[in-house]
């Protein structure tokens, strides 16, 4: 049972008719009530792990928050425990991963110990006081339309939202309704398309070479950040059908004009944890350039780390760094050049430009983070920049990698309709109120278009898993 499977919209109609049917003092009692039970449907026997940790995160925030007078036993419980959090994380993740092992991990757990982590450092520095109700501190980690894959949420952000009743409200209902809508189209319109084509590629890479390999990069880089942006959307529809608000986890990343621009638009959630609780807590920007180059160097390793247990994982990681690292060196150098072509900061064209490069390097490190492995990764980028057959996009030769023409119509229409929609994005309108401004009979025109659209041109498939989102495997 997950976000697109049917089983789970009967699951929702229940669990929202519940909801509204009772006291609003205790609404928030069932929505932990649906929460242990979507996680344990597709959990099962990892939910007890889940568990145990809640009760033993639940107490170590107790205990930091009794121990307020003695900083040394503070740090000492903030800090033990989210060792722990952090090896649980390790073993059960691939440190020592085994076949006989495997089928206790606990779905969402990269996400769900980080948020933790990042409740017990807030109480630690005071920023928010440890929930004294362990049902309600339970429903704050439990919370079933983030869990997976987040955005992964801070205490003071999410847990008045969940403790408190909420009316029915038609405008909210409506907007969680359309958040829907748009994260099947992206999934199953764009992502999963585009899926077929990388995963051919990407899995076969032996036989294929120079701009095949374009072709699957481009395309894993639309389908990575469609597949998770439409889970992310999904979660905050549903969240928004109970009256909860999860904070944006992207803005539009591929509009960034730089690469620390780029991690400012993408998986937000995950950048200021990075940021919070790696990169400040090393001193960030505050103690030289040097030391501010080599804080990133050790937050991008981080991340690398937290997304798998390969090398080419740390790899991507670490060149994201250098990537930073190189454009504060050369920034000077740029803005020299743009003046020199007379490019102002806000010529449409330097920003096209700027756009362009940042996704031609992003792309050039989701190659990396695709790979199986990092040997193959360096296979694929040198077959990228050594082999030069663009006739493949003339002979049919696409064609033959998983989707016909018609196939191929409709991603790359679909893409279109994503940059169209992002464009109007970033300059400040919101399609979701565009609609809603339409009278009643327009809208239920627009809604009923997008589902027949859906459900006639996307990808459908039997069976779909948590990990059938890309991020669930993180």
């Amino acid at each position: 049972m997950t976000y697109i499977s049917f089983d789970f919209y009967i699951f929702l109609a229940i669990l929202l008719i519940v909801y509204y049917s009772i006291p609003l003092q205790v609404r928030w009692i069932a929505i932990l009530a649906g929460s242990v039970l979507f996680y344990y449907k597709i959990c099962e026997k990892g939910i007890w792990i889940l568990l145990l940790t809640i009760v033993l995160s639940y107490f170590a925030g107790l205990l930091t928050a009794y121990f307020c007078q003695n900083n040394k036993i503070r740090k000492l419980i903030v800090c033990s425990f989210s060792i722990i959090l952090a090896f649980v994380w390790f073993v059960l993740k691939g440190g020592f991963n085994t076949a006989s092992s495997t089928w206790i991990v606990p779905v969402g757990i990269s996400f769900y110990t980080l948020q933790i982590i990042s409740y017990l450092i807030d109480i630690y520095k005071g920023k928010i006081n440890p929930q004294r109700n362990i049902l309600k501190y339970a429903l704050y980690v439990f919370f079933f339309p983030q869990i997976i894959q987040g955005p992964i949420p801070r205490y003071q952000q999410l847990a008045s939202q969940l403790y408190q009743g909420h009316p029915f409200q038609e405008e909210r209902f409506v907007r969680g309704m359309q958040l829907i809508l748009w994260g099947f189209f992206l999934k199953l319109m764009i992502a999963d398309k585009a899926a077929v084509i990388v995963n051919e590629i990407f899995t076969k890479w032996e036989i294929y070479k120079g701009f095949y390999f374009w072709t699957a990069g481009i395309l894993y880089s639309i389908e990575l950040y469609t597949d998770f942006l439409a889970c992310v959307t999904i979660s905050q529809g549903v969240a928004g059908l109970f009256g909860v608000a999860l904070a944006d986890n992207f803005r539009r990343p591929y509009f960034a004009v730089s690469i620390k621009d780029f991690w400012r638009r993408w998986h937000i959630s995950f950048s200021g944890w990075l940021r919070d609780y790696i990169y400040i807590p090393l001193g960030g920007n505050r103690k030289g350039t040097f030391a501010k180059y080599i804080n990133l160097v050790i937050t991008f390793a981080v991340s690398g780390v937290w997304h798998g247990n390969g090398l080419q994982f740390l790899v991507w990681g670490l060149l994201h760094a250098f990537y930073q690292i190189v454009g504060a060196l050369t920034n000077k150098v740029r803005i020299k050049l743009y003046d020199i072509v007379s490019l102002s900061e806000r010529s449409g064209m330097r920003i096209i430009i700027q756009r362009i490069s940042i996704f031609f390097w992003v792309t050039i490190a989701w190659v990396i983070f695709r790979a199986e492995s990092l040997e193959i990764g360096l296979y694929i980028i040198k077959s990228m920049f050594s082999v030069f057959n663009p006739w493949i996009f003339f002979n049919d030769a696409l064609l033959k990698l998983g989707l016909d023409w018609k196939e191929w119509c409709v991603l790359l229409l679909s893409i279109s309709v994503l940059i169209g929609i992002h464009s109007k994005q970033e300059k400040g309108v919101c399609i979701g109120d565009f609609i809603n401004s339409r009278s009643v009979y327009m809208r239920w025109i627009i809604y009923i278009a997008a589902i027949i659209c859906i459900m006639v041109f996307g990808t459908y498939g039997f069976g779909y898993y948590a990990q059938d989102f890309i991020y669930g495997g993180f």
